[in-house]
């Protein structure tokens, strides 16, 4: 069968089997993490570092089949709804990630779950450390290529010269490959078809899979949304908007 998508689909599937075959331990302890805070009735954060990373905050976020108990830490600055040109400053700018994690004061044993595919920029490493500092229990999913490719004195790197792998409890290895695009077109030198979100948004389904399934098994029913689009959503989901709207500002 011809390869219409030049590659694309099996970079794509290729990179999915590798998280699922080396990182399911780590998928694992995440979700351990995750399944506990559910248990103790403690929200779990979400954190994009910037630009299109941020999106999987959505697709975590108040969506059918996720957990409820979802707190997207939003900050529109960072996100691919600001001017582009804008939040690729905002993102590389110190002393911004930090302010935004103090914003939604993390308290002690809390869970962070941090996105960030390159791991390195200043939006990224400041939330971190911000959040190490108060004692906040941080899962990262990220690309060691990127971590481990990036010259020191690159201008991208924050000041702390530090990688997100070296600040949080769990690591989840995302690999995704310097540069992002995975297909090069015969007569084009630009690789074009990125392919981080739809492996980061692969990794946030599984962790979901992992913390209910762990939930269920320590005898916990764990907080999950329905379709409000299907007859019963709205009524079903009513409880959990109820408990959660008070606590998640972005409900």
């Amino acid at each position: 069968m011809e390869d219409r998508s030049f590659g694309y689909l099996s970079a794509v599937i290729d990179n999915l089997k590798k998280v699922e075959q080396e990182q399911y331990e780590n998928i694992r302890k995440a979700a351990e993490l995750m399944s506990d805070a559910i248990i103790a009735d403690r929200l779990i954060s979400v954190y994009g570092g910037g630009g299109h990373t941020t999106l999987v905050m959505g697709e975590m976020f108040f969506r059918a089949g996720g957990l409820c108990n979802i707190n997207p830490i939003m900050e529109t600055g960072l996100s691919v709804f600001n001017q582009a040109l804008k939040y690729l400053e905002l993102e590389r700018a110190e002393n911004y990630g930090d302010s935004i994690l103090r914003y939604y004061r993390l308290q002690k044993d809390d869970v962070l779950l941090i996105f960030h595919n390159i791991g390195i920029n200043a939006a990224t490493i400041d939330a971190a450390i911000e959040a190490k500092k108060n004692g906040v229990k941080i899962i990262a999913v990220s690309s060691s290529y990127w971590q481990e490719s990036i010259p020191m004195d690159y201008k991208l790197r924050h000041s702390s010269k530090k990688n997100l792998f070296d600040l949080v409890d769990v690591k989840i290895n995302d690999y995704n490959p310097v540069g992002d695009a995975a297909v090069k077109l015969p007569g084009f030198d630009t690789p074009i078809a990125p392919i981080s979100n739809i492996v980061h948004f692969y990794i946030a389904h599984r962790l979901e899979i992992e913390t209910v399934k762990q939930c269920l098994e320590k005898g916990y029913e764990p907080p999950v949304w329905r379709s409000a689009n299907i007859p019963g959503g709205d009524a079903y989901n009513q409880k959990f908007i109820e408990k959660y709207y008070p606590r998640i500002k972005m409900l």
